[in-house]
């Protein structure tokens, strides 16, 4: 499958690339700094550009079979990087006729809020992570309001473990009893194996262990 990744150079990106590399994808990583991934590969087409800059999208968009959007905003707590970027994807894959889309958000996003507990629910996206959660939200609205195939991946917070197989997802929205974590090898996993799988399509399928 031909395979294009925003976000290609983020935790969950590198990660991303790596696996679909190893499953035979093509890939296409579009990225603003190119330096930052350190990876070589006959499958593998580097495309230097800035999700906020619509031509660019909709040039790397063309003749893609799928699109991945792993975007991430670092640092930055006020960056509306995810839903802006996320727009300009939406736009340019109907653009092109290009359907699949896989997109990251977040546990507790939507009607997953339940799924959180009191320190996720009123410290992290309460307080320290209010307006990353919210430009989460908004990207996920843009996904949604689109005619695209899209799965939106909804994973619990990041560990550095290794990639297991073995995890949790699709669990309902009220459900309590997820560890509220999951590694990064872990959600590229997920995400990989929805390119050939339709089982969530238009659907939001939480990721935990």
């Amino acid at each position: 499958m031909k395979l294009l990744i925003f976000g290609a150079t983020g935790s969950i990106g590198r990660q991303v690339v790596a696996q679909a590399l190893e499953q035979g994808h093509s890939v296409t990583a579009f990225v603003r700094s190119p330096a930052k991934l350190e990876v070589q590969h006959l499958d593998l087409r580097i495309v230097q550009g800035d999700v906020l800059d619509l031509p660019s999208v909709q040039q790397a968009v063309q003749g893609q079979d799928a699109v991945v959007c792993v975007l991430g905003s670092g640092q930055n707590l006020t960056s509306t990087v995810r839903s802006q970027g996320t727009r300009n994807i939406v736009r340019a894959m109907e653009a092109a006729g290009v359907r699949r889309l896989i997109c990251q958000s977040t546990l507790g996003a939507g009607d997953s809020w339940g799924t959180l507990n009191f320190y996720w629910k009123y410290i992290m996206f309460g307080l320290v992570l209010r307006r990353v959660f919210a430009d989460h939200q908004r990207q996920e609205d843009a996904v949604k309001s689109s005619p695209l195939d899209w799965t939106i991946v909804r994973p619990g917070a990041f560990t550095d473990g290794p990639r297991t197989g073995q995890y949790r997802h699709g669990f309902a929205g009220n459900d309590t009893t997820s560890q509220l974590k999951i590694s990064r090898a872990d959600v590229a996993d997920f995400i990989v194996k929805q390119l050939g799988n339709d089982a969530y399509l238009h659907q939001t399928p939480g990721l935990s262990y």
